[in-house]
């Protein structure tokens, strides 16, 4: 999501949904000499509203961003979702990674319009160009590696992993003139999930959930976003979500080259061709037959060339290239 440039105000109501009660649960957080100034939609998201607020108090003013999941599938799961998130976010703060500072979270929407979660800012921006994606996919691989050794406990272990896909789910694209690659595809993906060594995942990690500062040689990564889905798992499957990502983003050279640079900052992954096949399948499998959940927060912030054609084009010269580097 765009954390900066481009937000849009949308003062008392965000798209139509309620925002006092809300507001006021906000609001009785914070001390007697601030109020909310000001309310930014931020652009991006996907599974739920982000706003930003803006809040005065003497000497100056600071800003929180509010997440609130307003659609019936995510506000029935929004419990575990949110919980989860905090439980994170509380984790993260005894590490490096730059994650937001947790302020308060509603998940059963107790108080608030919809389940909502509060935290701090983070500063940087969400950048999907072409120019300057090497760089920035380096970074990306440095820090998955750095999420990967967050150390936990049998008490701070996030659960297991859950597939976000499966040979009976998988729909191909409808006028694909690949069926028989799909097929192939889906076959890999019957079998048993090969051994892992887990390690903590944040399981949604793709450029749409990392902020940059900086050109050039002073680019960096000044936060990760969206902690909802974080999970116990294979190194492998972070990586392989990645790559689908960098490929439809990109090009598929860059999905194809991102597991190297992983390995190559000092990342381990599966050691058998066909263990590390499966789990670059399993992941691009689920974003078909389109992909139009990354399409449309990616086109609203900048890339309309994203068109469904393109993206399906895209995930079918992907699989293609799995099978051949990999099969």
């Amino acid at each position: 999501m765009d954390m900066g440039e481009g937000a849009g105000r949308v003062g008392g109501d965000v798209d139509g949904h309620g925002w006092a009660a809300t507001r006021a649960w906000v609001e009785k957080g914070l001390l007697e000499s601030e109020h909310i100034d000001d309310v930014m939609r931020l652009r991006g998201g996907w599974t739920s509203e982000m706003r930003r607020l803006d809040i005065s108090r003497p000497g100056g003013r600071r800003s929180v961003v509010l997440r609130s999941f307003v659609k019936p599938f995510f506000v029935q799961h929004a419990d575990g979702l949110l919980s989860r998130e905090a439980r994170i976010l509380r984790q993260l703060d005894a590490t490096d990674v730059p994650a937001a500072t947790l302020i308060d979270v509603d998940a059963a929407a107790e108080y608030c319009d919809y389940p909502s979660l509060l935290m701090s800012l983070l500063p940087g921006t969400v950048r999907l160009a072409d120019q300057e994606s090497e760089r920035r996919v380096d970074l990306l691989a440095r820090q998955l590696l750095r999420i990967h050794g967050v150390q936990v406990t049998a008490g701070t272990r996030p659960r297991t992993y859950q597939a976000w896909t499966g040979p009976e789910r998988v729909s191909p694209p409808g006028a694909t003139e690949r069926p028989e690659l799909w097929q192939r595809a889906v076959d890999v993906i019957r079998r048993e999930p090969p051994d892992y060594l887990p390690c903590f995942l944040h399981r949604d990690f793709h450029p749409g959930n990392v902020l940059f500062e900086g050109t050039g040689g002073d680019l960096r990564i000044s936060g990760v976003v969206d902690w909802v889905e974080t999970s116990w798992g294979p190194a492998d499957l972070d990586v392989a979500h990645c790559s689908t990502a960098l490929a439809l983003l990109h090009d598929v050279s860059a999905g194809m080259a991102f597991a190297d640079r992983y390995t190559a900052a000092g990342g381990a992954l599966a050691q058998e061709q066909a263990a590390h096949l499966y789990w670059r399948l399993l992941d691009a499998l689920a974003f078909a037959p389109d992909a139009e959940k990354v399409a449309v927060p990616w086109r609203e912030l900048g890339r309309p060339d994203l068109t469904p054609a393109v993206l399906t084009n895209r995930l079918e010269d992907y699989i293609q290239a799995l099978f051949d580097r990999y099969a």
